[in-house]
């Protein structure tokens, strides 16, 4: 019997088409690879599956000042003014992978339907650089676009974190620091299919969706022991959010998920502690797909509509 067999009939049928076309494609898992001979691969596969750029009046980029050295940053906007919502974005990829051309298109698209200045952050990748490199990289950054908010302009009191998968982590992380630090005030956090708990993978979508669907659990482990020097780490809450011992005061929160991810359900638990802590919350499951939907915009259309969500929840963030 098939893979494909296998697979659950509730599957949109373009994620079907392409998890099938994923299978004869062959490719090994990431988990028997080395990761910096796997990146080029998995940066081509972003832009094959990540659909059209689209054009805009501003796309900078630039080099902040970070603690382990520069930290590159690519500034969008789809046209020039002052006092506009900004949305500082941290790629997926497992802190292993992803730069930023490797989110681009994701980027391109949500300047162009928000309106906002987006400030995509490349930062420093595990094994080379393990946790909490990619946390300092992303708070620093945050850091600089509310300093520079004039000189970008951006309304400083419009600035939401946004990312996806790992970058949904660095998202949540950040949203704590910023909380606890005093500022930057944070306006909003988009978090799309976040990892919140690197300590235990028996979730519930786990058990379900942990094999044949994409993101597996044994890519999991494999992108938890490089970004972890020891799985004790794990318990730390800016590894697992979920872990925080407390989630209240932290803005207001737009969680994405996909029905058939192993990261479903951690993300879901995330957004009910945030809403139980007495933050708003908006909690979007996006049905028939899986795990890096956004990112395949180009081939998924779900991808394309949690954008447009995004983008709207960034358009109308009060400050």
């Amino acid at each position: 019997m098939s893979d494909l067999i296998l697979r659950s009939e509730r599957l949109l049928p373009e994620v079907r088409a392409f998890l099938e076309s994923l299978d004869a494609a062959g490719a090994p898992p990431l988990s028997g690879q080395d990761p910096a001979m796997a990146r080029n691969g998995r940066l081509e596969f972003w832009k094959k599956h990540g659909g059209e750029s689209v054009a805009l009046g501003q796309v900078e980029d630039r080099f902040l000042p970070g603690p382990g050295g520069d930290v590159p940053v690519r500034v969008y906007a789809k046209e020039q003014g002052e006092a506009r919502p900004a949305a500082v974005y941290f790629h997926g990829g497992g802190f292993v992978f992803g730069n930023l051309d490797s989110h681009d298109a994701v980027c391109r698209d949500l300047a162009d339907k928000s309106g906002a200045v987006v400030i995509a952050v490349d930062y420093r990748l595990a094994p080379e650089h393990k946790y909490p490199s990619a946390i300092e990289d992303a708070h620093s950054a945050t850091f600089w676009v509310a300093d520079n908010a004039h000189m970008l302009g951006i309304d400083p009191r419009r600035i939401a974190v946004v990312g996806d998968s790992a970058g949904g982590t660095l998202a949540a992380v950040i949203a704590m620091r910023s909380r606890d630090a005093g500022g930057p005030d944070l306006a909003l956090q988009v978090l799309i299919f976040p990892i919140t708990d690197f300590s235990s993978f028996e979730t519930g979508s786990y058990r379900e969706f942990g094999e044949k669907y994409f993101l597996t659990r044994d890519t999991m482990n494999w992108f938890k022991g490089h970004y972890l020097r020891s799985a004790s780490l794990a318990h730390q809450p800016e590894a697992s959010p979920l872990l925080a011992p407390d989630l209240s005061r932290l803005p207001p929160a737009l969680v994405i998920t996909a029905e058939f991810d192993p990261l479903r359900d951690e993300g879901e638990a995330y957004a009910e502690r945030m809403r139980q802590a007495g933050v708003p919350v908006t909690l979007t499951r996006y049905p028939g797909t899986i795990h890096g939907f956004v990112s395949m915009r180009g081939k998924l259309a779900h991808g394309r509509t949690a954008i447009e969500e995004a983008a709207l929840s960034i358009r109308s963030m009060k400050g």
